[in-house]
């Protein structure tokens, strides 16, 4: 069953509250530890959490020339920053101040800002040891959405071929060889994250990773 609206801005502001209460626990150097995604450490994560409840079309308008109009280097850019420009306990303050916020960039929508919360959650948590619960119902949410999105992540030219099925809820998609994971490894097996791997079973799972 889907969430309706105000349920995912519910689960957001729940995830957002959890992440903040997990990086409150971090020691500074954590905040430099590389994240996931390449080139991103922790904190222009966090940096880039912030900035998505503050980018309304002028502050687009500001920012895309002058990365370029290349909106993944634009996103990198504004929040190292913002990281650089903050310390740690200001970051930490701004980013839970977000808690309650319903923006929504333009051409995004609330399930986009929930799945970019629950992958970002990860990309920091993974990279530190840190085991991050995701609520099944909020990530089957943001299973869906990345599929309607699914250029943004590459997704027909990475897993057309194969099927992809939840082992802890009923989202399935996709034909061929069978890939099994968790709603959360999905999700970031989805959004290309290769921590998924290890995560994953099924004959699809083993042609993915030995391809």
């Amino acid at each position: 069953m889907s969430m309706s609206t105000d349920e995912i801005w519910r689960a957001l502001a729940t995830e957002r509250t959890s992440l903040a209460d997990l990086l409150a626990e971090l020691p500074e150097s954590a905040w430099n530890v590389e994240s996931l995604c390449a080139g991103w450490r922790v904190r222009d994560v966090v940096a880039h959490l912030i900035l998505a409840t503050r980018a309304t079309l002028g502050w687009i308008l500001v920012n895309l020339p002058r990365a370029g109009f290349n909106i993944a280097r634009g996103n990198h850019d504004t929040a190292v920053r913002l990281a650089d420009r903050v310390d740690t306990a200001q970051l930490l303050a701004e980013f839970r101040a977000t808690v309650p916020s319903r923006f929504t960039p333009i051409g995004t929508t609330p399930a986009d800002r929930l799945m970019d919360t629950l992958v970002h959650g990860q990309d920091i948590a993974i990279p530190l040891g840190i085991t991050r619960e995701m609520p099944v119902a909020a990530v089957r949410t943001a299973l869906i959405r990345v599929w309607e999105a699914g250029a943004q992540f590459r997704i027909h030219e990475r897993l057309s071929g194969f099927r992809l099925e939840a082992t802890d809820t009923d989202w399935s998609t996709g034909d061929g060889p069978i890939i099994r994971g968790t709603s959360g490894a999905l999700l970031l097996l989805a959004t290309g994250r290769a921590a998924a791997y290890p995560l994953l079973t099924g004959p699809g799972a083993a042609a993915l990773t030995a391809g």
